[in-house]
């Protein structure tokens, strides 16, 4: 979403039209983002008040990934330790799961507007107790108005060095996130393309999930840095401006 359809509130030149081509076309497709904080209902609101239309059927978080994975281990449900906002708590609850703060089977780390400092300690407590811990995703810092702030992924490193256990992390660029989206989206990896902006997250999470890949100038990755990666996009552009329906580039 960040860098290949918004850049923070501003939309970015020709999203809005490639996502009219989209759906004039019947083509089926998801908005992927790795931030768990808010709701698919929540996010289709800010992309709205962004000027874009994307409905909450089309956004895929990577909390809804964490949920669907934890589902497919606990079909019949569980117990977690979730520190994390709505965007998490609700898809877990919805997957049958139990929110408590002992005896529990998973200690659920996501993204947190303010991290609390006794509920990460008693997170740390819960794993070196045997929970098994699971963590949204690995970004270790994402923007804000007055800079970088710490993500999820500086929260996990800090909670696995206190407890001595390495977390498990759903979103990109692990490739069961890619696979979960497409099955949510009823389609195969021969048939889908991942297009992103970040060569460590978007694209290499595209590439071992077998998807043809289109690198998108517009956000973190320069094309200065393309060359350093040992796996490649399938194309590269400058914007989604430059993905005409049809494009199977040069």
């Amino acid at each position: 979403m960040d860098g290949v359809l918004v850049q923070g509130r501003r939309p970015i030149a020709g999203a809005a039209e490639f996502l009219d081509r989209l759906r004039a076309a019947g083509s089926p497709f998801l908005v992927l983002t790795n931030n768990s904080i808010f709701t698919p209902g929540d996010l289709s609101h800010r992309l709205r008040s962004s000027g874009l239309e994307v409905d909450k059927d089309r956004i895929f978080t990577s909390a809804m990934a964490t949920a669907a994975f934890l589902r497919s281990q606990c079909p019949s449900g569980g117990t977690a330790f979730v520190i994390g906002e709505s965007g998490l708590t609700s898809v877990l609850h919805a997957a049958g799961f139990t929110l408590a703060d002992s005896g529990v089977e998973y200690v659920v780390l996501g993204e947190q507007l303010s991290y609390d400092h006794d509920t990460i300690t008693r997170g740390i407590q819960l794993i070196a107790g045997g929970a098994h811990f699971i963590a949204t995703n690995p970004d270790a810092s994402f923007p804000r108005d007055k800079g970088l702030a710490p993500a999820c992924g500086a929260m996990a490193a800090l909670m696995e060095k206190a407890s001595g256990v390495a977390a498990f992390f759903i979103g990109k660029p692990n490739p069961l996130m890619m696979r979960t989206a497409l099955n949510h989206l009823g389609v195969h990896s021969e048939n889908a393309i991942m297009v992103g902006d970040n060569m460590a997250t978007d694209i290499i999470g595209g590439v071992e999930a077998g998807m043809e890949t289109i690198l998108v100038l517009s956000g973190v990755t320069s094309s200065a840095q393309v060359a350093r990666y040992a796996y490649q996009p399938s194309h590269v552009v400058e914007s989604v401006a430059d993905l005409p329906l049809g494009w199977s580039g040069p």
